[in-house]
């Protein structure tokens, strides 16, 4: 079509829209693309809401709103949650009631510690009875539990903020990161030789920084503004908590048929918003390795960032390794790992509150950090998300790797490899029960297809046991540590009886959670157990 001829049909094309408008009223034709416009956003909001959650979780979310509406509905509803959260709280509304709301008129002095003690011996037996907790074996007035006892008390008025004031616990920080990095290939060739970190509270917060660094990171580098990030279902909630904080999208994608993260299904999801996948060296679930390679390479092939979750093997693994331990790569030597975290606090025996976040540069590291400058108190610069932080627990972490070493570590996980394995064999011994997957590590999950899960676990509880349970599949798992190496016989006479019991007589016991673990796991909709949780933790802090 040449220009006289195009010239000529716009010509045409506008009079005969001139002639077919004039018959509406001018302010008609003013507000006729209001209404298209409210259509057109909120058939995009439901395709863009049909992508994210599926067809069957968006007409059912469509569904229990409706439904709602009606008269009395709802409020039969919060009726029924609330019977539900009073079931999880399990009195501990009336203990509460007890709690002191204002301080003293008279302080108590040093008689506080005597108070204290009182209130100790409240706490359930906790040991050897819990699922992970407590990693350190023996008694806490005794051998590690002292060590590190008096090492936070040392160090317990010290603060790394004020780095020209305690030196030595700044030292201490950056000698445990180093040593952490050093377990986890660090000082290999194919590190790239720049590995760095910093101490956290814990996992959920190591996770947290790791993430908002890549974000901040991607940002940097791809331009990316509406981040999106991909992990498997298996994957530690703290992602869950990081994509809320960070204003993340977040994609859960199913495992597969070994428990793993399935690659195929992660690629699938990955855009050109994707800044972030996930692993797990083992996942909590389960206690399985995430195929860390395959990840790996599909992070290179797409320039994105690939995080290992180490919170509970980063002080067994590269110990089982030594020991002759199959034990598939899963650190820095991988090609393509950006950020890994451990936590110092599990099976690096450490007190409580310590953890370590590594990056594979200081490129990626930096974007953690948060420097003020408009400040009228000052310039301000901090590393992580707290800015006081216990210089008590980094000394306490530091005495920890240094009083056992090497050797102390190899025979750690000497003992706990050995109590897995054994663990494993008695419960293949139970014929009513079947273990999930291949464990790669000391977590143990079991589930049955002859008894209900749920009411093991509840016997189990009337036996003192602390146990975890899972879903996806509905199951159980036992965390093992050292104060297990002495007592899993205990525990599989234990769990025997606790399967036999509820064969012969099944059905929830008085108090047990089965039931509502049950309905969760059956429930739909997914927003109202969500509901339930927030309500239960609302009555509870």
């Amino acid at each position: 079509m040449d220009s006289s001829s195009l010239k000529s049909f716009l010509i045409s094309f506008r009079a005969s829209a001139n002639s077919f408008l004039s018959q509406y009223e001018p302010l008609a034709l003013l507000l006729a693309p209001l209404p298209a416009f409210f259509v057109a956003c909120t058939l995009h909001s439901f395709l863009t809401l049909l992508h994210q959650r599926g067809l069957k979780a968006t007409l059912l979310g469509f569904f229990m709103t409706l439904i709602k509406l009606v008269p009395g509905v709802k409020n039969y509803i919060d009726a029924e949650k609330q019977k539900v959260v009073d079931k999880l709280q399990s009195g501990g509304k009336s203990k509460r009631e007890a709690w002191r709301t204002g301080l003293p008129r008279a302080g108590l002095g040093v008689g506080v510690i005597e108070k204290m003690k009182d209130e100790k011996r409240h706490d359930v037996a906790w040991q050897g009875k819990c699922s992970g907790t407590v990693y350190i074996g023996g008694n806490e007035s005794e051998g590690h539990f002292s060590v590190i006892n008096e090492a936070c008390s040392m160090f317990a008025h010290t603060n790394p903020l004020h780095l020209d004031v305690f030196q030595s616990v700044v030292r201490f920080e950056a000698e445990v990161v180093a040593m952490t990095a050093a377990l986890l290939g660090s000082q290999e060739k194919g590190s790239g030789g720049q590995i760095c970190g910093n101490m956290t509270s814990g996992g959920t917060e190591s996770i947290l920084l790791a993430v908002k660094s890549s974000r901040d990171y991607m940002k940097t580098k791809k331009g990316i503004t509406k981040p999106e990030m991909i992990i498997p279902e298996s994957a530690h909630s703290a992602y869950d908590k990081a994509a809320q904080y960070f204003n993340i999208k977040l994609w859960r994608v199913p495992v597969n048929k070994e428990f793993q993260a399935d690659v195929k299904a992660i690629r699938r999801r990955i855009n050109r918003n994707t800044i972030f996948i996930v692993g797990s060296a083992p996942g909590f679930p389960h206690g399985i390795i995430d195929p860390i390679e395959d990840l790996g390479e599909l992070a290179t092939s797409f320039g994105i960032c690939l995080h290992v979750d180490l919170c509970l093997g980063g002080f067994v693994l590269p110990f089982a390794r030594k020991l002759g331990y199959p034990i598939p790569p899963f650190d820095f030597t991988v090609k393509g790992v950006t950020s890994i975290s451990v936590d110092v606090h599990k099976y690096g025996l450490a007190p409580k509150g310590t953890s370590v976040v590594l990056y594979k540069n200081h490129d990626i590291r930096k974007h953690q950090f948060v420097a003020v400058t408009e400040w009228s108190g000052g310039l301000y610069v901090s590393p992580t998300i707290a800015g006081s932080r216990p210089g008590g627990l980094i000394a306490g972490a530091w005495a920890a790797m240094m009083s056992l070493g090497e050797e102390g570590y190899l025979e750690n996980t000497k003992k706990i490899m050995e109590v897995s394995k054994r663990l494993q064999k008695g419960i293949d011994e139970i014929p009513e029960l079947f273990i999930i997957g291949r464990p790669d590590m000391t977590i143990v999950a079991f589930g049955s297809n002859v008894v209900d899960i749920f009411e093991v676990n509840d016997t189990m509880s009337s036996k003192g046991w602390h146990l975890n349970a899972l879903q996806r599949p509905n199951s159980i798992h036992m965390c093992l540590t050292l104060q297990h190496v002495p007592i899993v016989e205990e525990f599989l006479r234990d769990l025997t009886e606790s399967v036999k019991t509820v064969k012969e007589n099944p059905g929830p016991i008085s108090g047990g959670l089965a039931p509502v673990y049950g309905a969760a796991g059956k429930m739909p909709d997914r927003g109202m157990i969500q509901e339930l949780l927030v309500n239960y933790m609302d009555g509870t802090c």
